[in-house]
C-alpha cells in the first residue's frame, strides 16, 4: 500500500447528452485544476442523446481529464456498446448483472499521483431491474479490490434513497466512498459516515437543469398529464456540472472530507 498521504478525487454525476458533454469539454480541465484533483470519475450512461452511451461518445469523454466512466441501467441502450465493454476497461457496467454479461463491474486504475484507485459500479433493485443483490455483490467484489488498494469508490446507481443510504452504512469503513447516481438531482447529505466512508445519496448530473432531470420540461409534463407515450428530448438551458470532491487518506483509504460541488457553465 502507498505511504500515508492525501489525494483528491472528483466524482461527477450522470453526463446528460450533448449539453453535458459540451460543458465538460469546455470546463473540466479548469475544474480539475481548481480542486487539484488527482483522479476523476464520471457516470456516462446518459451521455449519448440522454439515454445510453456509444463507443464514440465514451472515447470522447475519456479523451477529457476523466480517468474512468461508470454507468447504470441504460448502459445497454446501444447494441454496439456490448463489444466495447469487453475491450474498454475504463467503462464499467453495474457489477450485479448476471455472470457472463458483457464487460466488467469493477476495476483498478492508476491515478496521476501513482496511487491505485478501485472503482465498483452497482445497480439498485427497488423500482429498477430484477438483478442479483448489490449488497452481496459488493462483498464479493471488494474482496478482490482490497487486495490491491484500500481506496475504493462505489457508484451505486439506484432509484430509492433508502436503498442507497442502506448500502452506504453497509459498506461504511470498508470503502472510501459510496456515491449515488441515477436520479440526476443532487442531495444535501454529503457526509463522512462513522466508519470513515464518504457518502452522498445522489451526485446530481452534468447537464441542463432547466428541465425535468435533463429532459425538456414540456415533454416530461405531457407524459405525466396525458398518460400517453411521449418522445423525450434533452433540454439545453442552465447547464451545470455537479458532483463531489473527496479527500482521502491514501494509506487507510478513509474519506477525510466530502464536499458537494456545482458549477454553472
Amino acid at each position: 500500500m502507498p505511504s500515508s498521504g492525501k489525494m483528491t478525487i472528483l466524482v461527477l454525476g450522470d453526463v446528460v447528452g450533448k449539453p453535458g458533454r459540451k460543458a465538460l469539454a469546455q470546463n473540466l480541465e479548469a475544474l480539475v485544476e481548481e480542486v487539484n484533483a488527482d483522479f476523476v470519475i464520471a457516470n456516462g450512461e446518459n451521455a449519448s442523446g440522454g439515454l445510453g452511451i456509444t463507443p464514440q461518445v465514451a472515447e470522447e469523454l475519456l479523451a477529457l481529464p476523466i480517468d474512468m466512466l461508470t454507468s447504470g441501467n441504460h448502459i445497454w441502450k446501444h447494441k454496439e456498446i456490448k463489444k466495447y465493454l469487453d475491450t474498454q476497461e475504463k467503462l464499467l457496467r453495474p457489477a450485479n448483472y448476471p455472470e457472463g454479461s458483457p464487460g466488467r463491474g469493477a476495476g483498478l486504475y492508476q491515478a496521476g499521483n501513482g496511487v491505485t484507485v478501485g472503482v465498483l459500479n452497482l445497480e439498485g433493485l427497488l423500482f429498477m431491474n430484477a438483478l442479483p443483490c448489490p449488497f452481496r455483490t459488493a462483498d464479493s467484489k471488494l474482496e478482490a479490490l482490497r487486495q490491491k488498494t484500500n481506496l475504493v469508490i462505489v457508484d451505486f446507481h439506484a432509484e430509492a434513497t433508502s436503498e442507497k443510504r442502506a448500502l452506504g452504512h453497509y459498506l461504511d469503513g470498508r470503502v472510501t466512498a459510496v456515491v449515488g447516481t441515477h436520479t440526476h438531482i443532487p442531495t444535501a447529505d454529503a457526509e463522512v459516515l462513522p466508519g470513515g466512508t464518504g457518502y452522498i445519496t445522489d451526485l446530481g448530473m452534468c447537464g441542463p437543469t432547466d428541465s425535468v432531470i435533463g429532459v425538456r420540461k414540456e415533454h416530461a409534463i405531457a407524459r405525466f398529464t396525458d398518460k400517453l407515450p411521449t418522445a423525450f428530448q434533452v433540454a439545453k438551458d442552465r447547464v451545470k456540472i455537479q458532483g463531489v470532491v473527496i479527500v482521502a487518506d491514501t494509506k487507510s483509504g478513509k474519506c477525510l472530507e466530502i464536499t458537494q460541488r456545482a458549477w454553472a457553465v
